[in-house]
């Protein structure tokens, strides 16, 4: 009987320990997530074509100088690098720790990158902006650019958080409106016949597909930082308690979205059955159908 209750206190015991040392593991280990996407609308010469995503960084650091994350991001050997918003943390902004993340990655492939909410609530956008730009990489602020590989073109599009502005109060969500309007502006601006968005806003998808968006990439949802069986994330900034958009892909009409969980965390410090996410996206372009 004795041995019973040791076993039994033993096991109880040891059970919250070994569950945060899961979440902890969980936290610090990345998981690559990837995906295929096919469309015939895309040239031929798209076809292979890799990204990787990578989202809402918050200046959390996976070894030194990002290494364990840059090493993916090699592995994966993608010809373009999408950077989806918050690549740091408004209430501990740490530039320095965000551009040694960049600096790698600019060595590896192009990085394009969109503001989020924290990079506009930080108080230190504009010195951000200088130091991406001072590195190689291609902001994407409310604009369009044309990739062209082997004689086929695709156009890139970007959409800010808030389109319009450099910097916005703490307080203030982003405008669907404002975002809208921008968004026409650019499929007025962009006749490659193939659109793919970079967006830090997932819950915007009925935006995105009214304005011929093609493919989106977003992030801002954090995988909904607690993820359920059969219920999923629990929470999600601008969607709220169980977010419809937190992680993977959707489809709204002719628009397919790939929202990644993110490799951060921001006011909630633990992700938990929520491991940090490298999303890498191959493209396919259904040849059968040309």
């Amino acid at each position: 009987m004795r041995k019973k209750i040791a076993v039994t206190l033993a096991v109880t015991l040891a059970c919250p320990a070994l569950l945060a040392v899961s979440l902890s593991a969980g936290n610090r280990m990345i998981a690559t997530t990837r995906v295929t996407y096919t469309s015939p609308r895309l040239p031929a010469s798209f076809n292979g074509f890799t990204i990787a995503q990578v989202s809402d960084l918050h200046n959390k650091v996976f070894g030194e100088k990002q290494k364990r994350l840059i090493q993916l991001i090699r592995d994966a050997e993608p010809d373009l690098i999408a950077v989806t918003g918050d690549i740091i943390d408004k209430r501990k902004p740490d530039i320095d720790a965000a551009m040694s993340f960049i600096d790698a990655a600019v060595e590896i492939a192009p990085v394009y990158f969109v503001y989020g909410n924290h990079e506009l609530q930080s108080g230190i956008c504009s010195e951000l902006t200088d130091r991406l730009l001072q590195s190689g990489v291609i902001i994407l602020d409310n604009s369009a650019h044309q990739l062209d590989r082997d004689g086929g073109v695709i156009d890139l599009l970007g959409i800010s958080y808030y389109p319009g502005v450099d910097a916005m109060p703490a307080r203030i969500h982003s405008s669907t409106e404002s975002i809208d309007k921008q968004l026409q502006i650019l499929a007025a601006e962009t006749h490659s016949g193939f659109r793919l968005l970079l967006a830090h806003r997932p819950e915007l998808i009925g935006l995105y597909e009214k304005n011929g968006i093609d493919l989106v990439l977003a992030g801002h949802a954090h995988g909904g930082q607690i993820r359920l069986p059969w219920v999923g994330g629990l929470y999600s900034p601008d969607q709220g308690f169980l977010p419809q958009y937190t992680a993977g892909t959707y489809q709204k009409g002719k628009c397919t979205m790939v929202v990644s969980r993110g490799l951060g965390d921001s006011i909630f410090p633990v992700r938990v059955f929520n491991r940090p996410e490298l999303v890498v996206i191959t493209l396919s372009a259904d040849l059968t159908a040309k």
